[in-house]
């Protein structure tokens, strides 16, 4: 009888965060069956949890944001170490079940849950953002945060291994790509941690990592749509020369010259975009063959996930209906061909980059490119 009585003593004082649930708690987290559409997979282990929040090196006055907070595991430990968090969250589950486990505790007066697509979200300013980021957004999360205009000072983001390393790829590696040139413009980009699948519930596919991406203050004076404009067009065939990927498919000629119209009116520059005649025609110098089959689009080949910006839907949009409907390229105009002269010498004269493929290209190259197209009025954007 003793012996009893102390077992059942022990297993009534057992309330650690680390103890193993009883059946009833165990009940209560069943409720939830993870979304797979939303890539919820939720860290369980405290030991990371804590671990993120102290690579996060926050201050007692910052503002935190947190993405896809779950049920609360990694928000409890943020607001013991920061002023307030803002967590966006898309699951209305979670977001009240975040909600029930802080409320009427003095940490619940410091967190606001907001309920939606973080990627749609008008942000407040926030100092840190703090991420177990659901897979599919983990592209469009990075570009969102990289292009605010009042950005944060750094980011502790979990990601999928390989997606992690896209981060960190240099030119003429595998996994080399519009991501890799993007993040490193923008911001310094440092490794946390590995963290294995089976600190997740329920376990993802592939294992994890933990990264530090902190934006460069003050930022490069560079327009963010002009810069990422030019590498979406560069890394749309990043194995192909560039002159492939700026002279060799009609929509980007199109997309070229549809800007350069607007910059000439912008700037009171008089145009003449009559017809070439059949001399004139006869007379130009021969030029690649546009190869408009194997183009797929303006989407980044390495995410299937991208998200383009408005102008390169409309586009996009234009030049397929064009293909259904077996439109081909209408007889040359003197706009289109002067913008296509100015590409080649861009190209081929001013950077000689022309043979060069967009894998191998360092970040200094791309400069180089977005200064002599902008000198000759080309713009991405």
């Amino acid at each position: 009888m003793p012996k009893d009585k102390r077992k059942r003593a022990s297993g009534a004082g057992d309330s650690t965060p680390y103890s193993k649930p009883s059946a009833k708690q165990a009940a209560a987290h069943s409720i939830f069956k993870m979304d797979k559409d939303l890539g919820q997979h939720l860290l369980k282990n405290p030991g990371v949890a804590a671990a993120i929040v102290q690579k996060a090196h926050l201050k007692q006055s910052d503002h935190v944001l947190e993405v896809g907070p779950g049920t609360g595991n990694l928000t409890v430990l943020i607001l013991k170490a920061a002023k307030a968090v803002t967590a966006v969250e898309m699951d209305p589950r979670m977001a009240a079940e975040l909600t029930k486990r802080v409320q009427g505790t003095p940490e619940g007066k410091r967190l606001k849950v907001m309920l939606g697509d973080v990627i749609k979200t008008e942000l407040p300013r926030f100092d840190v953002c703090i991420s177990n980021t659901p897979y599919q957004i983990s592209s469009p999360l990075v570009f969102k945060l990289l292009s605010l205009p009042n950005p944060p000072r750094s980011c502790i983001l979990m990601f999928q291994r390989e997606f992690a390393m896209r981060l960190f790829a240099k030119p003429g590696e595998k996994l080399y790509s519009r991501l890799s040139v993007n993040v490193q413009m923008w911001s310094k980009v440092s490794h946390i941690m590995k963290v294995g699948r089976n600190n997740f519930n329920p376990p993802p596919l592939v294992e994890s990592n933990v990264v530090r991406i902190e934006p460069k203050n003050p930022r490069p004076q560079i327009a963010y749509e002009e810069w990422d404009g030019l590498l979406r067009i560069a890394f749309v065939r990043k194995n192909r020369t560039l002159r492939a990927a700026f002279l060799g498919t009609s929509a980007v000629l199109e997309l070229l010259t549809q800007n350069y119209r607007l910059f000439c009116a912008q700037n009171d520059i008089e145009m003449d975009d009559t017809p070439l005649d059949a001399d004139e025609m006869a007379a130009e110098p021969e030029t690649m063959d546009v190869d408009d089959d194997e183009f797929k689009g303006f989407s980044d080949p390495d995410d299937p996930d991208d998200e383009l910006p408005d102008f390169f839907k409309q586009l996009q949009a234009e030049s397929r209906k064009k293909h259904e409907r077996g439109v081909h390229r209408k007889k040359k105009g003197r706009v289109s061909e002067l913008v296509r002269e100015k590409v080649r010498k861009v190209l081929e004269d001013e950077t000689q980059l022309a043979d060069k493929r967009p894998r191998l290209c360092e970040e200094g190259d791309f400069l180089k490119l977005l200064y002599a197209f902008n000198q000759e009025g080309i713009h991405f954007s």
